[in-house]
């Protein structure tokens, strides 16, 4: 094993992050999260909107990737995809999700977990038009998660598609659109010196009210 690899245990930093405290946050984590994407936006993060989506299968097997968030409402937080996916099947079979939003560079990270379900047609035909028409035709030339001989299978897909819808709009394809979380609980941390970091989580009780408690590092 490399002398880099040997040195994984050394690798430390201390966190320098402002205080998170029951009395500075919103009573709506909603709220709460704009506030800190706003925040990471105006930082200049690079993706702010790249989260982590961790899913697990029928019988427990867990798997995770980056995603990106597509819309938040009040009922929750929307990415879109091609529902033949890995990720996709499994939360048809289980449809339970984690989010974290991990924004290194202001020591802090957002987690969020709750219920998915499909996004309504209507919703995903409009973002899939205004998606960029490359972005469409890439659509329906992967078959997500699906096996390829090579790399130049798939850019062929591409070029007969982009033959196929040549002057013309590009239509959504049947097996891609959107997946929304609803959130039950959403934990805020923020990196703090001596690892003595400030996690508050927020928790939706049975009337729709968030519970706010604070969380040992």
């Amino acid at each position: 094993m490399s002398g880099a690899n040997r040195n994984i245990e050394r690798l430390r930093r201390d966190y320098s992050g402002e205080e998170l405290a029951e009395s500075n946050v919103s009573p709506d984590p909603f709220k709460q999260f704009l506030t800190w994407f706003d925040e990471a936006v105006n930082a200049e993060i690079s993706d702010p909107h790249a989260m982590v989506l961790a899913t697990a299968s029928a019988d427990g097997r867990p798997s995770a990737r980056v995603v990106l968030l597509r819309g938040i409402d009040g009922d929750g937080l929307t990415f879109y995809t091609n529902y033949g996916s890995r990720k996709s099947l499994e939360l048809e079979a289980n449809p339970r999700a984690a989010l974290v939003f991990p924004w290194h560079e202001l020591d802090r990270q957002v987690r969020v977990e709750g219920n998915v379900s499909r996004r309504e047609d209507r919703a995903s035909d409009e973002y899939f038009a205004s998606r960029p028409r490359a972005s469409q035709i890439s659509a329906w030339a992967s078959n997500q998660s699906g096996f390829l001989r090579s790399r130049s299978e798939l850019e062929e897909r591409f070029r007969k598609f982009e033959r196929e819808f040549a002057g013309r709009d590009v239509p959504r394809p049947e097996n891609w659109g959107g997946f929304r979380l609803s959130p039950e609980s959403f934990e805020f941390w923020q990196g703090r010196p001596s690892r003595m970091h400030d996690r508050i989580l927020y928790a939706l009780l049975p009337g729709g009210e968030w519970k706010i408690e604070r969380l040992a590092p």
